[in-house]
């Protein structure tokens, strides 16, 4: 085991430390620190008992040492501590919660600099001081100390809390009450755990290239899709839980149907054939993500300066509408030795636009369920369970007309027995915790809606989510004697509802630590390393351009990419016309807040400035 190395700043007659050592293997090194010189504490006997204690045991005591400037008391190579305690730390006097705030906030970034990369940082708090939900009772956010806004602007995520135990160090007695020799009130006192946040980075949009037979095509990711194309979380060594539970879906309804598994190998679809679209879903058009595909024949290792991913195994669709089958080539394009011609495409919106594929194949097995699994990719607007990149996966069962009813209902049991099972596993014994999923008829009897009734995020939360549907109107010119049953399922919504993670976007977190919760195949309560993130409330209003149309799935969109999707919700407020020009005006308000990383009010400034600049250019509104 590696060698471990305490901090302790901020001590007071030193007692937490002569308890903290008695507990420490002979492998951990103790540093005490406390503010004051050796000759204020010279007539105080206590202290005197305790310094005499830690240095017998080889620990080492340093005074003067400032815990909101930590490197000036330590050479650099003495710095990377595992672990730092700070115990009810207090301006002194009658400080107001202002000033203890901005003495957190120093400590914290005074943190970063001598705190190991995986390092914890231990603060106490009394009763009500750290304004999270784990006070008891909580405080009004405003009159608290704001713990874990005050982290953030170190670098830092509360990463755990729990009570503070005097029982634990025995022999601990707090002092410094009002800078007196009177303990603090620690009944209801909390210990509160921070941990490194990754940072936030300037992601820039990639070229994105795909060769189909000799031909490169190349096109720029959507801004608001950053870090989430080609994750290859349903790949052969990934233990993300959307594969465990892609694999246990497949690995139950295995048990009762022949399953024929299949590969989104073709990234282009037929040429000009939007109807494979918009014959399950209307509306499905309106969601995608158009980009714009040029004919490439660029030096491909010019291109890969970090900017550039090979999407030759990409297995994102993409429906072609008017590619030029013969381009006239741009005589300053031909000199640059690149582009020939363009086109536009969209991203896949769903795996639904693979059906006919499937059923008009030679090769189609009747009785067999045919299995494709893969992410697609939806313009929409911000909420909690609504997300623009998913993984879907799709089931095809194709079987005699005449069989249509039996085969169906035992589809439908089969699934639903294997959901109800997949929604119960992370439950403890004796939780009141339910759930239940329900096909719900629709109206043109040839749809079911797949809806989950749970209270997996919480006995206080109940959820109506619709993961997927059913339908049964598909037909094929070659099979015309079967009828098919196609069922697809949101994958990320049925994770979050099995493991109980409430956020979407801890999916697709790049921290190492959110994987470190999913071992290969099992199935166990998620604990999220980020607790109670501060939130920030913003908002904004614009006049609308009277000559063009104002589109609110668009602004979601570019608020997302902005925010780099720390905007969790975007609430509308109000509409004014003036009453002389007649211009209409909107308002609304943004709440910012992150799931995995330490966001700051500064950093949420600056994501609002800057959205307020790309509304105008790219919205054609003009803010207020």
């Amino acid at each position: 085991m590696a060698p471990r190395r305490l901090l302790l700043v901020g001590e007071g007659n030193f007692s937490f430390a002569v308890a903290l050592s008695e507990t420490l293997d002979p492998n951990t090194s103790l540093t005490a620190t406390c503010p004051q010189r050796p000759a204020d504490l010279a007539q105080d006997l206590v202290v005197q008992e305790n310094l005499q204690r830690l240095r017998e045991r080889g620990n080492e005591v340093r005074f003067g040492v400032d815990c909101t400037h930590l490197a000036d008391a330590f050479e650099p190579q003495d710095r990377e501590f595992d672990r730092i305690y700070f115990n009810f730390p207090h301006c002194g006097r009658k400080a107001g919660v202002a000033k203890n705030r901005e003495l957190l906030a120093k400590f914290f970034r005074s943190c970063a600099d001598v705190l190991a990369e995986d390092g914890e940082i231990h603060v106490a708090l009394c009763r009500g001081q750290g304004g999270t939900p784990a006070d008891k009772p909580m405080r009004e956010w405003h009159n608290s100390w704001q713990v874990v806004a005050m982290a953030a602007l170190g670098g830092f995520i509360l990463s755990d809390v729990h009570p503070f135990s005097c029982e634990a160090v025995p022999g601990y007695k707090c002092t410094g009450y009002r800078s007196q020799d009177k303990s603090f009130h620690i009944e209801g006192a909390l210990n509160h755990i921070f941990t490194r946040s990754l940072p936030f980075e300037s992601l820039q949009p990639r070229i994105c290239r795909i060769k189909l037979g000799d031909q490169f095509f190349s096109f720029l990711e959507p801004e608001v899709l950053v870090g989430k194309l080609n994750r290859g979380f349903l790949e052969a060594p990934s233990c993300h839980p959307i594969k465990t539970i892609n694999e246990k879906l497949l690995a139950e309804l295995g048990k009762a149907f022949p399953l024929k598994r299949l590969k989104c190998s073709s990234p282009l679809l037929p040429q000009g054939d939007a109807s494979v679209l918009t014959s399950h879903n209307p509306d499905i058009l309106s969601t995608a993500f158009w980009v714009t595909v040029h004919e490439d024949n660029s030096n491909f290792e010019s291109l890969t300066s970090g900017t550039t991913q090979d999407m030759e195994d990409f297995v994102v669709s993409f429906l072609e509408l008017s590619f030029p089958k013969s381009p006239r080539r741009d005589r300053k394009e031909e000199a640059h030795g690149g582009t020939y011609g363009q086109a536009q495409v969209c991203l896949r919106p769903s795996l639904l636009v693979h059906i006919q594929a499937v059923i008009q194949a030679p090769d189609f097995l009747p009785g067999s369920l045919h299995i494709l699994s893969g992410p697609v990719f939806q313009r929409c607007c911000i909420s909690p369970f609504t997300m623009p990149a998913f993984h879907e996966t799709l089931y095809i069962l194709g079987f005699n007309k005449n069989l249509k009813d039996s085969c169906l209902q035992s589809l439908l049991d089969h699934l639903k027995g294997i959901l109800d099972n997949l929604l119960t596993q992370t439950w403890l014994e004796g939780s009141e915790l339910s759930s239940s999923v329900e096909f719900v008829f629709q109206p043109t009897g040839e749809r079911y809606m797949i809806t989950v009734k749970s209270q997996n995020f919480g006995p206080d939360c109940v959820k109506d989510l619709i993961i997927g549907s059913v339908t049964t109107s598909a037909t094929s010119v070659i099979h015309k004697d079967q009828c098919f049953v196609c069922v697809s399922m949101n994958l990320d919504l049925l994770s979050m509802l099995v493991w109980g993670i409430s956020d979407w976007r801890m999916l697709w977190t790049s921290d190492s630590r959110f994987l470190k919760n999913f071992a290969p195949g099992k199935i166990e309560p998620f604990k999220s390393y980020s607790l109670y993130p501060p939130y920030y409330v913003h908002d904004i209003s614009f006049w609308l351009d009277e000559k063009k149309r104002f589109d609110e799935v668009e602004f979601h969109t570019l608020a997302r990419a902005v925010s780099q999707d720390t905007i969790i919700s975007i609430q509308f407020l109000s509409r004014f016309q003036h009453p002389k020009t007649e211009q209409v005006s909107l308002c609304y308000r943004l709440t910012y807040q992150a799931c995995d990383k330490a966001l700051t009010q500064q950093q949420v400034a600056s994501m609002q400035s800057q959205l307020r600049k790309e509304i105008q250019q790219r919205l054609h509104v003009t803010p207020r």
